[in-house]
């Protein structure tokens, strides 16, 4: 006989977030354990940790009203992943990044700024896939974006990233704060998205440091 957590829609996509965050704390704990006994490369561990990182953040805002403590969270459940709470609750990057910020903080190209600027391209990407389409919700997320691409130095005047999101934030200006955008603008602005963060990926100087 099958037992039900649920009583409808709203309650089974709370367990079902409530299941995805549980998941990104495991995961996050697990990474980072394999990163400190070398098991992964400090390129793999990144990459991993910078998009678990950006989905949790996506994830924890969109449920800040049912879960006010991620900490009240992992205790309740008995998660014993005390490096992964630091990694994403306290700290926000990855090791990495502190490690190379730490020791490149004067530089104009700081990791900081690098890892920002992931975390915010994938927070938009991911943002629209939760359907979140009202423009209060993805305006924000695009200045922020557009914010924090300003930063790099290494990225040219008319970077594709630039002036796609110039573009888009001016369209979202001119509309209500109430509006949402149409599936068809939602999935025009993912594409946009997406291409302008392999672009940017691909913009990355090569050391990284």
């Amino acid at each position: 006989m099958e037992v039900k957590l649920w009583n409808d829609k709203r309650e089974r996509e709370m367990y079902e977030n409530f299941a995805e965050l549980y998941a990104i704390i495991k995961a996050t704990e697990k990474l980072e354990k394999a990163y400190v006994r070398d098991i992964i490369s400090s390129a793999e561990y990144e990459a991993e940790c910078l998009k678990l990182i950006a989905h949790f953040k996506t994830l924890s805002s969109s449920l800040k009203d049912t879960i006010p403590s991620i900490e009240r969270f992992a205790d309740t459940y008995k998660m014993d992943c005390p490096a992964a709470l630091n990694r994403l609750v306290t700290s926000g990057v990855p090791a990495t990044v502190e490690h190379r910020a730490a020791a490149a903080a004067s530089t104009t190209t700081s990791a900081a700024a690098v890892a920002e600027c992931t975390q915010n391209f994938i927070t938009a990407m991911d943002s629209l896939k939760l359907n979140m389409v009202a423009v209060d919700q993805v305006h924000p997320l695009l200045s922020d974006l557009s914010t924090s691409l300003n930063k790099l130095s290494f990225l040219p005047p008319d970077f594709v990233g630039r002036v796609k999101l110039k573009e888009w934030i001016a369209r979202l200006s001119k509309m209500g704060a109430a509006d949402e955008l149409t599936e068809q603008q939602a999935r025009q602005l993912h594409f946009d998205l997406e291409s302008s963060y392999n672009s940017f990926m691909a913009a990355l100087p090569n050391a990284g440091t």
